[in-house]
């Protein structure tokens, strides 16, 4: 399935299988919009838009790729729902900035790849004593976090702690670089080196997260992390990206359309949890910030912490909470495309925005060429999610993101050969 041809029908297919769930989303989401009378425009916005998909068949494998094809989900997902939108705000425009938003970062996160040349290079000892290093601050983080909060609840009830929870800036950043970057690489690490148990310990260390945090999120990254490195045993690196947002949205779709469950099913909980969380919401979010700031001034990018106190911010309160407070949807945190880009510039300058994100993504690639593409798919696996719903500047500091590609950086390029 490594072949041009196939991954250019792959693409394509899940392309279908987006719209189409989307279309079965509406009828449990009332923010989410289907109409018969327009559908056949919508079609055809999609098939246009689809041929982007074949940028995916051409190129060749890097982390730029990996959340590349996220996000070009979550753009033809918005395109989709903005022409049933029955929000007021230019629609048309909107299309065409997100669509010529998600060409511009295309560009660099596809194609630039050229390795940079390593100054600091770590030994394979070294690397390992690294590896233990990341055990020893993992180990020290979830002990620390767990004295601010440590609940085990069912996660149907997590909602009704989560907005309590509060830890020291400290302890929340080393609680997002832990368990979004540095347990990721560490588990890509022992899996491929065959240090099973080690791996195994990775895991248990990660689901640790979900009582502290109480998000989803940290409940089923184990169980990601696992489904990545099967999936990248039997297929080929890009083969694999595509399958791991196909495969999950396809089975949501024929489950909820031969049950024709509630959401309080289990295929209905499978639908919420992959059809409409993972993905319908990402694209809503566009929806969302785009009739906010259609009548808003823009933020240029007082929204960021650093930034704040150096501007006269017309936003006191976070992104995410002023669109709670607004929409009454619960904090909505959104991509770069919806954040640096629609929120900060607005519609016009938004593809320049989404350009440098590309830039900045493309560092990630010349930073791990060189490195085995299975290990960089499971290493970055948890990130084209945060990147999915978290600004740019969040996924960078706050998840760790600019961390993993200084890990990358000084790796031995010799780690995964075979050992004579």
């Amino acid at each position: 399935m490594d072949s041009k041809p196939a991954l250019a029908v792959l693409v394509l297919l899940h392309s279908a299988v987006t719209c189409l769930s989307l279309i079965k989303v509406a009828t449990f989401q009332s923010y989410i919009h289907f109409s018969g009378e327009r559908v056949w425009i919508a079609v055809g916005i999609a098939v246009a838009f689809s041929v982007v998909s074949l940028l995916f068949a051409a190129a060749r494998f890097s982390f730029g790729y990996f959340a590349a094809f996220y996000f070009y989900t979550m753009i033809l997902g918005f395109l989709w729902i903005d022409v049933f939108s029955e929000y007021s705000y230019p629609r048309l425009l909107a299309g065409f900035s997100a669509a010529l938003s998600l060409v511009f970062f295309l560009l660099p996160a596809l194609f630039v790849r050229a390795p940079f040349r390593q100054l600091v290079v770590l030994s394979n000892a070294h690397f390992e004593h690294l590896l233990t290093l990341i055990l020893v601050i993992s180990v020290a983080t979830i002990a620390a976090a767990s004295t601010y909060n440590f609940r085990l609840v069912a996660i149907a009830h997590i909602y009704d702690y989560r907005d309590a929870l509060e830890f020291p800036g400290a302890v929340r950043y080393l609680t997002g670089w832990v368990s979004s970057t540095l347990l990721p690489f560490a588990f890509a690490c022992y899996w491929l080196l065959g240090h099973p148990k080690r791996a195994g310990l990775v895991l248990v260390l990660l689901l640790l997260f979900y009582p502290i945090t109480l998000t989803k999120f940290a409940f089923f990254t184990p169980a990601w992390l696992i489904a990545l490195a099967v999936l990248s045993r039997f297929l080929e690196a890009r083969t694999s990206v595509i399958a791991s947002i196909f495969v999950p949205m396809l089975l949501g779709l024929v489950l909820i359309a031969l049950t024709s469950a509630s959401l309080t099913s289990v295929p209905g909980r499978y639908f919420d949890l992959v059809n409409i969380r993972m993905m319908a919401t990402a694209s809503s979010a566009l929806d969302i910030y785009n009739h906010f700031f259609a009548s808003h001034p823009t933020t240029w990018f007082c929204q960021i912490s650093v930034l704040k106190p150096l501007t006269q911010c017309p936003y006191q309160e976070p992104l995410a909470v002023v669109m709670q407070n607004t929409y009454g949807f619960g904090n909505l945190n959104a991509s770069l495309f919806a954040t640096e880009g629609v929120a900060s510039v607005g519609l016009y300058l938004a593809p320049l925005t989404a350009l440098a994100a590309g830039l900045v993504l493309a560092v990630g690639n010349r930073a791990s060429a060189g490195l085995p593409p299975r290990f960089v798919l499971m290493s970055s696996g948890v990130l084209p999610h945060v990147l999915l719903n978290v600004p740019l500047s969040v996924a960078m500091l706050t998840h760790g993101t600019a961390l993993l590609f200084l890990l990358w950086y000084v790796m031995p390029r010799n780690l995964f050969e075979p050992k004579p």
